[in-house]
């Protein structure tokens, strides 16, 4: 039976791009004479019947907006077998048989679970900043979180060369160090500190020194959340080097903002070829991209795969760094 209702919501944590994504999804889900239906709060607003039609006219004007305006939320009930009876057995109540998820892995998991106790068809959207998730080049989100925090890197440089100043810049990335390095090698930073990679704060301590010993009075480090903590980096090369440092810790600027024409390119592209397979008689896939090429991947690889860092950028950013 194909699909005649489809119900979109957003989930885990709100990237930039993701209105883009909705708007994609319910105009071209209306364009093939689809009806769609907008849930509120992510799988907390199914299980609280935080449903509403939505139109063409309802999705107008957020391309450029960030957040959600379907608003996100956790939800533990959710996870639990009677929360995942109640959510099935509200969509069939609203005669929804298709889910477009727009989040991150978790997200798209709880899609999965759903369709395992009902007919419900699941198309996953790779929504998040962190850019981690397996079987897509990019997430939406990520661009516009990078370009976010190189706009603050940008404005901070020119502070600490006029001032003789070390910034250590903590970016998001608590379990991947895809943003630091992006970030870090456009910016133009002086050391990449990611997850991936062990570091040693005194051989970063010695670079630093040979650095001043050169004539540099100014650099600015670049870490990920998840490999340390700004504050720590700093206190640790304040104790032994003649520099003036300071701790930036971006946070959760770097989740909000106008998305940008990449980001709002590809959220579109991947509304509308998510879609497409649903109509196609797809189910429990998350689409993507892969060498600038629309990609379609079951959800349960993304589960078992693990995306990995291009750290050829790192070497790139050391040599740039001398």
């Amino acid at each position: 039976m194909g699909v005649k209702r489809i119900g979109v919501l957003t989930s885990g944590g709100d990237s930039p791009g993701m209105n883009a994504a909705i708007r994609a999804v319910a105009r071209c889900a209306i364009y093939h004479g689809l009806e769609v239906y907008g849930i509120k709060r992510g799988f907390a607003g199914l299980l609280n019947e935080e449903i509403e039609p939505m139109t063409s006219l309802s999705v107008g004007g957020i391309i450029n907006r960030g957040g959600t305006i379907l608003r996100s939320a956790r939800c533990e009930e959710f996870k639990t077998p009677e929360g995942l009876l109640k959510g099935a057995a509200i969509l069939d109540k609203y005669g929804i048989d298709a889910l477009a998820i727009i989040g991150g892995d978790g997200s798209m998991r709880g899609g999965v679970e759903l369709s395992r106790i009902c007919p419900v068809k699941v198309m996953g959207l790779p929504g998040t900043i962190d850019n981690d998730i397996p079987g897509t080049d990019y997430s939406i989100g990520f661009d516009t979180a990078v370009n976010t925090a190189l706009e603050a890197i940008d404005k901070v440089r020119d502070t600490a060369y006029s001032h003789d100043r070390v910034f250590v810049i903590e970016v998001m990335g608590r379990h991947k160090g895809f943003i630091a390095l992006e970030v870090g090698l456009a910016g133009g930073a002086e050391a990449i500190l990611i997850p991936e990679v062990p570091y040693d704060l005194a051989n970063l301590l010695d670079k630093l020194r040979e650095s001043y010993e050169h004539g540099k009075r100014s650099s600015i480090i670049v870490v990920a959340e998840g490999a340390a903590r700004a504050e720590d980096v700093k206190k640790f090369l304040q104790e032994h080097t003649p520099y003036h440092l300071r701790a930036l810790v971006l946070g959760h600027m770097q989740r909000g903002g106008s998305p940008t024409a990449f980001d709002r390119v590809l959220a579109t592209q991947l509304g509308v070829f998510a879609i497409q397979r649903l109509l196609e008689g797809h189910t429990n896939e998350m689409v993507g991209v892969e060498g600038g090429r629309l990609v379609a991947v079951p959800i349960e690889y993304i589960h078992t795969a693990s995306k990995t860092i291009d750290l050829r950028k790192l070497e790139v950013a050391s040599m740039m760094a001398i």
